[in-house]
């Protein structure tokens, strides 16, 4: 029964095990087929911007990935460095120890949110399909099992809030979520492991109101992200 219920590369954090940008199981890196984007630059090279940010090859042929049009035209690393400058504070940790689908779409909602860095604790391989590519945008780091993740946090001060359904859970629409934290998330399926939820600072439900026992992993993970926004960005 699922547990789930209501429920361009960064220099490493200090302490952090392994500061590398994970590596994609199987699956190539291809940016998807799109409907929206824009063209080539109006006007042609004669009209080009004078600033380092923007790509020449996508300035002549046009840019179809899905970025906001604030960042059209743009070189992937310059798309990053401002990113970097107005990331939130709070970071996301998913447990991977049976290799869960769905952290492709919850670095996707991450980088929607702005969330500093996800945490991928446990197997190092995960699925990038449902990224959608945003994982070149996003920060991803690597922790090998749940112990080197909390001294990692420990380290860094940041409290650590499991999300699971487990006793002594309590609403997140009630929380005051700080502003520095880390939101981990179990695996789909099993939820937190023992050790997780030991590590937990605290622990918090998505409140359900129909018969399902569960939400998906990566719906909840967007869910708790959102409420963080709205409690300190509204």
């Amino acid at each position: 029964m699922p547990a789930w219920v209501r429920g361009p590369p960064r220099p490493p954090y200090p302490g952090a095990v392994d500061g590398e940008r994970t590596e994609p199981e199987v699956e190539p890196e291809v940016e998807p087929e799109v409907e929206h984007g824009v063209g080539p630059w109006p006007g042609g090279p004669a009209a080009w911007p004078d600033d380092p940010r923007y790509d020449p090859e996508l300035l002549r042929d046009g840019d179809r990935r899905n970025v906001v049009d604030r960042y059209r035209w743009w070189t992937m690393e310059a798309i990053v460095a401002d990113l970097d400058q107005h990331r939130h504070p709070f970071h996301v940790a998913v447990e991977n120890w049976q290799h869960d689908m769905n952290i492709g779409s919850i670095v996707r909602s991450a980088n929607a949110f702005a969330a500093d860095t996800v945490h991928i604790v446990g197997r190092r391989r995960w699925n990038k399909r449902g990224a959608m590519v945003t994982d070149r945008y996003q920060h991803v780091m690597n922790h090998p099992d749940v112990e080197t993740f909390v001294a990692w946090a420990r380290e860094q001060r940041l409290p650590v809030l499991g999300v699971d359904n487990v006793e002594g859970s309590v609403p997140v629409e009630t929380f005051d979520l700080p502003e520095r934290c880390v939101l981990l998330f179990g695996q789909e399926g099993p939820g937190l492991s023992p050790e997780a939820v030991d590590a937990s600072e605290a622990l918090l439900a998505i409140s359900q109101f129909g018969s399902t026992r569960s939400i998906n992993a990566s719906a909840a993970a967007a869910v708790v992200m959102h409420a963080w926004v709205r409690q300190h960005r509204f």
